[in-house]
């Protein structure tokens, strides 16, 4: 595709296999990127709900090659640096230089914090802070040799920006993923690559749509559904709906990519419904 909002760029994400990730994916190539889809597609130890797979992966291809655009995935954990950095290397010698970083891979557990174990806590710092550190890591050096600036996107939260209880760990992550950004954009801005976070409320992905979450939820009830938990849901947020949409998401990582907002940096983007309002 030679037109587009970001035409000919070439954009990594990672947690591409499905939800978010898939959606950033997607709208990206539909406005003319190049995709590199990252993701585990395997089961993590703590996580409660069914992660991506190798399948999956391949549908994201598949669905950014139906929107006209170009992709290459790889299997790799955010947790290996080592990995990340083969596919960076693999990448700038088989399609060239990287313009937009898109660290989106994550995962969400509950527990009360004198509840939650050293693996749960661990697990979620490794994957959802120190995972999008290896990304932009990995990637970095070669966005400053190449000289073309880029943009960095950084998934967070309405939880990096507020408190949620029965997260802890998570809410810790992202507030960390927030000061991570504000640190790279005082290192990188020098090389016009600009760093930016999103902050989703409740995405209706399978993040959210599961039995943990419903639980969590409806503590009240054995067996919770999601009709059961919509009222609640529907009260985190001012605007009247219980979620908003992986794509909505995916519009503003395409406007943040874009030179569209080639002038902002260091900025923290709810995408929220109003949930930073209540």
């Amino acid at each position: 595709m030679s037109s587009g909002r970001v035409a000919g760029k070439l954009a990594i994400i990672t947690g591409a296999a499905r939800g978010q990730g898939r959606a950033h994916a997607v709208r990206l190539a539909e406005e003319g990127a190049r995709i590199v889809a990252v993701d585990i597609a395997a089961p993590i130890d703590t996580v409660e709900y069914d992660l991506s797979t190798p399948d999956d992966l391949d549908e994201t291809v598949r669905l950014v090659k139906d929107a006209g655009g170009e992709a290459r995935s790889f299997v790799a954990d955010v947790r290996d640096q080592a990995a990340l950095d083969g596919i960076v290397s693999t990448v700038l010698a088989e399609l060239g230089p990287i313009d937009v970083v898109v660290a989106n891979a994550g995962i969400s557990t509950y527990g009360p914090s004198q509840d939650l174990s050293e693996q749960q806590w661990q697990t979620m710092l490794d994957i959802n802070l120190t995972g999008v550190w290896h990304t932009v890591k990995a990637a970095l050096p070669a966005m400053i040799e190449a000289g073309r600036g880029g943009s960095i996107i950084l998934t967070s939260s309405i939880n990096g920006l507020k408190g949620i209880a029965n997260s802890t760990h998570y809410t810790a992550a992202k507030h960390g993923v927030v000061g991570l950004m504000r640190g790279l954009v005082q290192e990188v801005s020098g090389h016009s690559i600009r760093v930016n976070t999103v902050h989703p409320t409740c995405v209706e992905t399978g993040m959210i749509i599961n039995d943990a979450t419903y639980r969590l939820f409806r503590p009240d009830l054995e067996n919770p559904t999601l009709e059961d938990t919509l009222e609640g849901f529907q009260s985190l947020q001012m605007l009247p709906t219980p979620f908003v949409q992986p794509v909505d998401i995916a519009n503003a990582v395409l406007w943040l990519a874009s030179d569209e907002a080639r002038y902002v940096t260091g900025v923290t983007l709810p995408i929220d419904a109003g949930c930073l309002q209540k």
